[in-house]
């Protein structure tokens, strides 16, 4: 089990100092706080300088947006990381899109210092020729917005200047459940708009999705409203029963049942509305152990580990469908193809593109489980197959209804073998790996010794 060790907070008359941060004890990488109270306190002036160091020292890594302002006219800034002498992956495809906020609650110190500590690793790990930051960044989009709350933060309270729980202001069935301070109306507040907004404009379709929290050592995923699993289910379980065998036993549970009933949160939000696998991180709340010092990338180091993972493994997030092998006959169509991610998808076709680029045929629906294999036999009695014309899946990233809908075009040079029924076998690659090529030579050796 473990042992949560409070912060460092030596509560002197004079002479405070900050509390050191992930990998250096220098004042430049220190956790730019001062203790007050019972925590260590980041003001958004701090936070400000801070990220604007950042950005100023590693304009190859990290740019600087102002995703819009506080009630008091605060910028509510966000840290993007990536290797951005790249647009894309080396291969090509897409990078991935990680999003992290913190501080919704002004007075949740270890959630926002969590959120800091996230920015700061990868940042510093760059710098450092740390091989797994620099294959995250070269692989990855990783955007945190550090402090959403800081006229909370400022004042050192749960609120907004609004007196609003900024974490129940979200339009997903807002003010549905007990709740207090929910404010006027679903994204009443200009902190929750902006967050809103930045989802919508620069993360769209992110494959992950952290809000962090202090509270109770746990980690949350949807739903807040209902004790029933989220359609994404597997998915969840699955990352969960990897960080316990792997990582940290922090409990993972659907919100409802680990927490309270809770609406109008940006994780379910995040979720229902956006269709991101998302994640509530809360710290534990003892935050001041007297007479203790203890640096974040210590105090913090477990939940780093478990937020290193969740980024490293990234690509695994949704379904990702690789096609082994399709087979066309005279009324159907039979498709081999392996699910490589970690989410399922429903509603998934097959698609024949003719050579005019236009769809001239959509098969009927098929499903496709987490990390499974599926043959499905697809109803063909309309489709007229012809070598010139190339082939593409469209399907659901995850289960969600919100969840994004992908095109895949499969990049095949086709062997088309003909057997004693004039149906045909194709087998290629774009998605196949080497091991699905070797194993299509196999099988078009056999078919032509079986033909002499």
């Amino acid at each position: 089990m473990r042992v949560a060790v409070g912060l460092v907070l030596c509560l002197l008359l004079t002479g405070l100092t900050p509390i050191a941060s992930a990998s250096s004890e220098s004042d430049e990488e220190a956790w730019p706080g001062e203790p007050i109270d019972n925590h260590v306190h980041m003001t958004w002036a701090a936070l400000t300088m801070e990220v604007k160091e950042w950005a100023d020292d590693n304009p190859d890594i990290v740019t600087l947006i102002d995703a819009g302002k506080s009630e008091l006219g605060k910028s509510l800034w966000v840290v993007q990381i990536s290797d951005w002498s790249m647009e894309t992956k080396a291969n090509g495809k897409a990078k991935e899109i990680v999003y992290i906020d913190g501080g919704h609650h002004g007075n949740e110190y270890l959630g926002t210092a969590l959120a800091w500590l996230s920015a700061q690793w990868y940042i510093e790990g760059w710098n450092e020729g740390n091989q797994e930051a620099v294959d995250a960044l070269q692989n990855t989009e990783i955007h945190v917005l550090i402090m959403l709350n800081p006229d909370g933060n400022d004042i050192d309270t749960r609120w907004n200047i609004n007196q609003v729980d900024l974490n129940r202001n979200y339009d997903h069935y807002w003010n549905t459940c007990p709740t207090t301070q929910p404010g006027s109306a679903a994204f009443s507040e200009s902190e929750t708009a902006a967050n809103s907004q930045y989802m919508n404009d620069y993360v769209s379709d992110a494959d992950l999705y952290v809000t962090m929290h202090t509270g109770v050592w746990i980690m949350l995923y949807p739903w807040g409203k209902w004790a029933s699993q989220p359609s994404d289910w597997e998915l969840f379980y699955d990352i969960r029963e990897d960080v316990h065998a792997n990582i940290s036993d922090i409990p993972i549970q659907n919100a409802n049942q680990g927490l309270y009933p809770n609406c109008g949160t940006s994780r379910d939000y995040g979720y229902g509305v956006m269709g991101f696998p998302t994640f509530t991180f809360e710290t534990d709340d003892e935050q001041f152990v007297p007479g203790s010092i203890e640096a974040l990338n210590e105090r913090l180091g477990e939940e780093m580990d478990v937020m290193r993972y969740l980024i490293t493994n990234v690509w695994y997030w949704r379904a990702r469908l690789d096609v082994q092998s399709i087979q066309v006959s005279d009324d159907k169509v039979t498709i081999d193809v392996d699910n490589l991610g970690h989410a399922s998808t429903t509603n998934a076709s097959l698609q024949y593109v003719d050579s005019s680029g236009q769809v001239a045929w959509t098969s009927s629906l098929f499903s496709v489980n987490a990390s499974n294999s599926t043959i499905a036999s697809l109803d063909a009695s309309n489709f007229s197959y012809s070598k010139d014309g190339t082939w593409q899946l469209y399907y659901q990233k995850r289960v969600i209804d919100a969840s994004k809908w992908v095109t895949e075009p499969l990049e095949i040079n086709a062997t088309l073998v003909e057997d004693d029924d004039d149906s045909s076998f194709l087998i290629g690659y774009g998605l196949f790996s080497p091991t699905t090529i070797l194993a299509g030579l196999a099988v078009i050796s056999l078919m032509r010794k079986e033909e002499e």
